[in-house]
């Protein structure tokens, strides 16, 4: 089984932008996590993080011709914006876990709506990088029954 984890516009960032909401861990600290975490489940897992709209498109189209299992995105801010990142989230036809480190919900207004959460199989919201592991599970338990 093979998971794809794609981050967006700044994720690269963890530990250096707004720590008292993403928390003092770095990318590579959640790339470590995810790895460990894939070996623990016997998956193969790929991760993936671009600023660039087009590139999380053209990952997500890449994803359909690879026959990926499942799919762990957090588009940050793209979430609240990206129409094309939502309609290639829509073509593919395997689990996809729309993630975020803090709570939307609880934050700011516009972040509030999420254009890619309705074309998803679900979301985790608020857990910190603990979504990320979570999503993984849920998509290994559940992969077999789509």
């Amino acid at each position: 089984m093979k998971i794809l984890v794609i981050n967006g516009v700044n994720m690269n960032f963890l530990g250096i932008r707004n720590r008292e909401v993403y928390g003092n861990k770095d990318y590579n600290y959640l790339i470590q996590m995810i790895e460990e975490k894939a070996r623990e489940l016997k998956v193969d897992v790929e991760c993936f993080q671009s600023n660039h709209e087009g590139a999380i498109v053209d990952k997500l189209q890449d994803a359909y011709f690879e026959k990926v299992e499942g799919i762990v995105i957090n588009p940050a801010a793209f979430t609240h914006t990206s129409v094309a990142i939502r309609d290639a989230l829509e073509s593919l036809d395997c689990i996809k876990i729309e993630v975020h480190i803090s709570n939307i919900s609880e934050r700011e207004e516009f972040r509030h709506r999420s254009l890619t959460q309705p074309v998803c199989s679900g979301q985790i919201a608020g857990l910190g990088l603990d979504g990320y592991t979570l999503a993984m599970e849920y998509i290994v338990k559940n992969a077999c029954r789509q």
